[in-house]
């Protein structure tokens, strides 16, 4: 990983010769490649509170990159991905293009998502808290009394929530209604895949200084039918980190993501809207910082 502490010059936006673009996220740019496979770039674009900002965070597609091609491997026991383990150089031929690439992108198979987000809490934190404060259950499911903010929950909870289009905000459904959306079978296995997922990594990560607090994933299905997880696994961006050494329930932990971000961004004058303002090259430090710990926390 060694390699990843020499910064590369930061990728906000990507545009290939030679291939089409058919999608751009927060985060990651894709391609289509052929009818099988497409291209997925993870640049250095971060948002906060669903807008993304105009100053990268150097290094941090291929932090994210890394760790998700990192957990695609621990995890293909439990579950198949999407990966393909072709090299990018196959379809990318210009030498600045590649280096443009290096580490932060993949080749992996193209299929029919599940229209799901798989979110999984193991604590009692974020919106969670929110909902227990007020209803004294999570997403619908109750809680014991008492529990204090960022407490470990009894059970792992999978609380799923509907796939949202750029600029709108998911919102969480009961798993009732995700059997309306998926059917049964498949909400069914989604969910303990997702819990199977959540509690192997979860135990990984104590061992190494961190608590995965909760996390989401994303599936797709085969021509089989049978899940394949796709998309971004396990990562600062998809989950919240804690350093384990700091934990204390009745307080909300420092995380190792975009929190720097978030709490700059609440002392401005800003609405949340479209475009974000700029930020200090401190910020953005500290930031990159803090996604390269829990990459060397997770993989050394």
């Amino acid at each position: 990983m060694a390699s990843m502490l020499h910064t590369a010059p930061p990728v906000h936006t990507t545009s290939l010769a030679g291939l089409r673009k058919i999608h751009t996220g927060k985060v990651r740019d894709i391609y289509e490649i052929d009818a099988d496979s497409m291209l997925i770039v993870t640049t250095d674009r971060l948002s906060a509170f669903d807008v993304v900002m105009p100053d990268p965070i150097p290094d941090k597609g291929r932090v994210l990159n890394t760790i998700s091609n990192f957990w695609f491997g621990k995890t293909a026991h439990l579950v198949p991905n999407h990966l393909t383990g072709r090299s990018v150089d196959e379809v990318v031929k210009d030498p600045a293009e590649r280096a443009l690439l290096a580490d932060r992108a993949v080749i992996v198979k193209r299929l029919k998502t599940v229209p799901l987000e798989a979110v999984v809490r193991g604590y009692v934190i974020g919106s969670g808290w929110k909902d227990y404060q007020s209803t004294g259950a999570i997403s619908g499911i109750k809680l014991p009394a008492g529990l204090k903010q960022a407490a470990k929950l009894p059970q792992t909870l999978f609380t799923p929530s509907t796939k949202a289009a750029i600029g709108d905000k998911d919102e969480t459904i009961s798993f009732e209604q995700a059997t309306k959306v998926v059917g049964a079978e498949v909400a069914a296995r989604v969910r303990d895949t997702s819990i199977a997922l959540y509690e192997f990594a979860a135990r990984y990560a104590r061992e190494r200084g961190i608590i995965i607090a909760d996390t989401k994933f994303e599936f797709a299905q085969g021509p089989d039918g049978k899940l394949v997880l796709i998309d971004e696994v396990l990562t600062p961006d998809s989950s919240r980190f804690w350093p384990a050494d700091t934990y204390r329930e009745g307080t909300s932990p420092p995380s190792f993501d975009k929190q720097f971000v978030r709490d700059y961004l609440e002392t401005l004058d800003w609405n949340k809207k479209a475009p974000g303002p700029r930020l200090p090259a401190e910020v953005i430090e500290r930031t990159r910082e803090k996604y390269l710990e829990a990459l060397t926390r997770l993989t050394k």
